[in-house]
């Protein structure tokens, strides 16, 4: 194990991995909050999209994702303001976008290796290069999260409430949006368009089950997200198997675990009494959840 740590290949897989895992892990995170999982596997999906579009054009598959996911990620936060707009949004949007994509292919005579391993992500081939762009975005993501963390928190518990304070919440999620587009887009390198669900959503649906607290719960999703990018490149390494299957079996056995062992945290300790259903206030896939008197508070000193 130690001596696959002196390849450079393996080091630039780790370094990436680790920055695309904290980054996912942390827009994974407002996504569960905000209900908005759907929207960040539609844009994995539209990203291909853009993929193809840039073989077509002679250009790197990284670009035409950034072009297309943060183009349709801005579209969603125009045309989707109710939950039911949204969805449609959604739905139309990627609709189109992969129409589009079937285009581009149809109209590229050649191999399209670039476009086909976007997929699947090549975590284990990239380049120095490929390193420090993903550093630069999730630097730049990460900037941008810190900037606007008290209000986008905020507006994810209770975004009524936080308009009301003043929160610009339309634009907030347009932003949003835009950074999940991006963390996207980066990400592929990783697992890939079609695993990308996998370490965007699967430790931040793990982490809200075994925290109350929103740090609490975006640092566990962290941990765990890079556990199993770490985990996954090692183990593809040494086995010849690709990095995403790892990395998503971990992360779906490990959703599993906490999942089912979830009633055995809801059985009372003696002497101590369960408080009242009403006062408990929801939160997507937690069942732990803090009581309405504790997130009211933290909604308070985030709105000063």
């Amino acid at each position: 194990m130690f001596t696959l740590l002196q390849y450079p290949f393996i080091q630039n897989a780790l370094l990436a991995g680790s920055l695309v895992a904290i980054i996912a892990a942390i827009m994974g995170y407002f996504l569960v909050m905000r209900g908005l999982t759907f929207a960040g596997h539609a844009l994995s999906h539209i990203g291909f999209a853009g993929a193809a579009g840039a073989v077509l054009l002679g250009t790197d598959p990284v670009f035409g994702l950034l072009v297309f996911t943060v183009g349709a990620s801005v579209g969603i936060g125009l045309l989707g303001k109710e939950i039911r707009e949204r969805d449609i949004a959604i739905g139309v949007i990627t609709t189109l976008t992969l129409a589009l994509g079937i285009l581009f292919l149809s109209l590229y005579h050649g191999y399209a290796e670039q476009a086909y391993s976007i997929l699947f992500g090549t975590i284990i081939g990239i380049s120095q290069m490929d390193v420090l762009i993903t550093t630069l975005f999730s630097c730049g993501v990460l900037a941008i999260i810190l900037a606007f963390f008290r209000p986008l928190l905020f507006s994810s518990f209770d975004p009524e409430v936080a308009q009301a304070r003043g929160v610009p919440v339309r634009p907030l999620a347009i932003i949003f949006l835009v950074l999940v587009a991006i963390t996207v887009s980066i990400s592929v390198q990783v697992v890939g368009i079609l695993l990308i669900f996998t370490l965007l959503v699967g430790p931040a649906a793990t982490a809200c089950r075994l925290a109350r607290r929103p740090l609490t719960a975006i640092v566990a999703a962290i941990l765990l997200g890079l556990a199993y990018t770490w985990l996954g490149i090692l183990l593809a390494a040494t086995t010849n198997w690709p990095v995403s299957f790892f990395i998503a079996a971990l992360s779906f056995g490990v959703y599993l675990l906490v999942r089912l062992l979830a009633p055995l945290r809801k059985v009372r300790t003696p002497g101590r009494t369960e408080p009242h259903r009403h006062n408990t206030l929801p939160s997507p896939g937690n069942p732990a959840q803090p009581s309405a008197t504790e997130i009211t508070g933290q909604l308070q000193k985030l709105s000063h």
